[in-house]
């Protein structure tokens, strides 16, 4: 019992005080934290294909003619849409709607791709590419084009379809394909699915979720 009495007066009230003041403050400091590393549970808009498909990877040519690989946007989000340039419909439907999703994001598209991917390797040139993908954005969007078998590997990592119609008269033909938007995280993990059915509001939505998430 002395030794408790000496202790407060000695000032051992204060030490207390101080001593359960820092412990209270730590596990204030803990708790958010916490609250701020709790991943988002929030049920995603788009098809979430987490763990479901590969990472994005493959060796094709961009519209300047350069090599690329899946390596070649790490750090950035990507959206890839498998279509072709001679497409009359789906294609650039999907491509505008694409924009305003850019345009949605502000600053974060900053970081941000649309890889448009041919499925018509025969008339998609790196050329005839470049000038289809800058029509709609010479800033965020780059073309791909590659081999008859490069593009038949990456079709089918992604389980994309896509089928050559017969020609007309005139040699001309069209390309039926799947028309989904695949995006993936600056990690290059495959993310979300985004269809024609989706809203231009709930692709920019869940987009912003892909990019502010840390893996």
């Amino acid at each position: 019992m002395s030794s408790w009495f000496s202790f407060q007066s000695k000032g051992g009230f204060a030490a207390v005080r101080t001593v359960l003041a820092a412990l209270f403050t730590a596990l204030i400091l803990s708790a958010g934290l916490a609250a701020c590393s709790r991943p988002d549970t929030t049920p995603w808009k788009l098809t979430d294909v987490s763990g479901h498909l590969p990472d994005l990877d493959f060796k094709l040519t961009d519209d300047t003619g350069k090599p690329v690989t899946g390596q070649s946007f790490l750090g950035q989000t990507t959206l890839v849409y498998f279509g072709y340039t001679h497409c009359p419909d789906v294609c650039p439907e999907t491509m505008a709607r694409l924009i305003q999703v850019m345009q949605q994001l502000g600053p974060d598209a900053k970081n941000t791709r649309i890889v448009f991917i041919t499925v018509d390797p025969a008339r998609d040139t790196a050329a005839a590419l470049h000038d289809y993908v800058r029509a709609f954005d010479a800033q965020h969007t780059v073309g791909l084009t590659g081999t008859d078998g490069a593009i038949e590997g990456i079709a089918k990592r992604y389980r994309v379809a896509y089928q050559m119609e017969k020609r007309d008269p005139s040699g001309a033909y069209d390309v039926t394909h799947s028309s989904a938007v695949y995006i993936f995280d600056s990690h290059r993990h495959a993310r979300l699915l985004a269809t024609d059915t989706d809203s231009i509001d709930n692709i920019a939505g869940d987009l912003r979720r892909v990019i502010d998430s840390p893996s």
